[in-house]
């Protein structure tokens, strides 16, 4: 689970920002206690702010960080993705990122700084018995490793200026190291996400719009037959018993959408120009008409359909996994209605047993009414152009109750984070005003 996640010197965040997991008020079934942490975690967390004001940033810096761990071996040859603040000594100065997560109850904390020529500094420790133990320290002089970690020592060979040590330890099968590099290779991104501005990753590691990892949740047992809902309130299941077509079947009919069943049909089609010949699969979602059933083709379904449809196979794996599922701008296509289940099913035991987190970013204010004070972040941006990260629980302190509105409350601009609107400019371009 994600702890925290600290950021300086990304885009428009150029001073620190922290987003933290850990949560305020514990006594609640929506906060997952972890014995060696000594804390409990949050299992849904809301990032608010007006247009451009960095929510977007906030969650775009997590994922470079994620890529950067999967990918830097192999897509870091030609230069890395440094993405600094683009005003002042922003350029000039490093890039600093800070990733805490549990594995397996153990808290694990993954610093790194990095310019736009070479990694700077990398460090991975963990906290087996509440204690701070390195596992390795990567700085100017090299690369040190925690003692009796000796199978990692290969990775020196590989490791360049441009490479991380998070990359390649993996392949050592050293299993901490490997162990946290599942966990943050496992964060999975919906939503509108820009990718890098300066030196993508590369072909391979695109910022997935989900369907292809919903499309293997339905390619079991295509004549499955109707199912209850399982993501309705029943009683707890052991995980894993259900069939994953009837899991992924059951969230796209609990949306509503008129939709009963999926088929993919694979066809063979000539290559053009070629006597050749190749298989294209086609998606079709079947559609509820009168008493019958009719297919349309997934390209033809409404843009709101298409994203619930790609938010069940990342959401099922977070679910099954216990990992994180960033999804930015939520409210972007998805009824407030549809929104809200989705974060039900992140808070509730028996449908999220195994602790998966779900981040988003929005502008829908009615989800607030579905989250407690220590699950809201507000971000606002100075006139310096510079994006500030606060959460709403450090809001005016106990004034920010647990039983307050907090639409209201957001919507009447106690807690700050709104656009300042206002028409004067505007009239007088259009000459109704001197």
């Amino acid at each position: 689970m994600l702890i925290r996640f600290e950021v300086e010197n990304f885009r428009s965040i150029a001073r620190e920002a922290e987003l933290s997991m850990v949560a305020v008020d514990d006594d609640r079934d929506e906060a997952v206690p972890v014995e060696l942490l000594g804390q409990s975690l949050l299992k849904v967390a809301g990032i608010y702010g007006p247009n451009a004001s960095g929510k977007s940033n906030v969650v775009a810096a997590l994922i470079w960080l994620r890529d950067a761990v999967a990918t830097s071996l192999w897509s870091w040859d030609e230069g890395i993705p440094f993405d600094p603040f683009a005003f002042g000594s922003g350029p000039t100065e490093p890039s600093r990122f800070v990733l805490e997560m549990t594995v397996d109850g153990v808290r694990f904390e993954y610093n790194l700084e990095v310019g736009a020529e070479r990694v700077i500094s990398e460090e991975l420790y963990h906290y087996p018995k509440k204690i701070r133990r390195k596992l390795f320290e990567r700085n100017e002089g090299g690369v040190l490793f925690q003692r009796g970690l000796g199978r990692l020592s290969g990775t020196k060979e590989l490791l360049t200026d441009k490479t991380l040590v998070m990359s390649i330890a993996p392949r050592f099968e050293e299993p901490l190291v490997t162990a946290f590099a599942r966990q943050v290779r496992s964060i999975q991104i919906l939503g509108q996400v820009p990718p890098p501005r300066r030196r993508p990753f590369g072909r391979r590691r695109a910022y997935s719009s989900g369907r292809a990892s919903t499309v293997r949740w339905f390619e079991e047992h295509p004549d499955e037959p109707n199912q209850p809902n399982l993501f309705q309130s029943q009683p707890d299941s052991a995980p894993g018993q259900e069939n994953h077509r009837i899991k992924a079947l059951s969230l796209l009919r609990m949306a509503d959408l008129g939709i009963d069943n999926v088929r993919i049909d694979d066809e063979e089609v000539q290559v053009a120009g070629t006597s050749e010949t190749k298989i294209r699969r086609n998606l079709r979602l079947m559609h509820r008409v009168s008493n019958a059933s009719a297919p349309l083709d997934y390209e033809e379904e409404s843009v709101g359909t298409q994203t619930w449809f790609q938010l069940i196979g990342p959401m099922l794996e977070a679910l099954s996994s216990g990992s994180l599922v960033v999804f930015d701008e939520l409210d972007a296509s998805l009824h407030p209605t549809l929104s809200a289940e989705l974060i039900r099913i992140f808070h509730r035991r028996n449908t999220n047993p195994l602790g998966a987190q779900l981040l988003f970013t929005s502008h829908d204010t009615s989800l607030l009414n579905h989250l407690n004070r220590d699950e809201v972040w507000l971000t606002d941006k100075g006139a310096d152009g510079v994006t500030a990260l606060g959460s709403l629980a450090e809001f005016a302190g106990e004034r920010v109750r647990k039983s307050l509105n907090l639409e209201s409350g957001y919507l009447h601009g106690r807690f700050g984070a709104l656009p300042q609107v206002g028409q004067l400019e505007f009239l007088r371009a259009l000459g109704l005003i001197g």
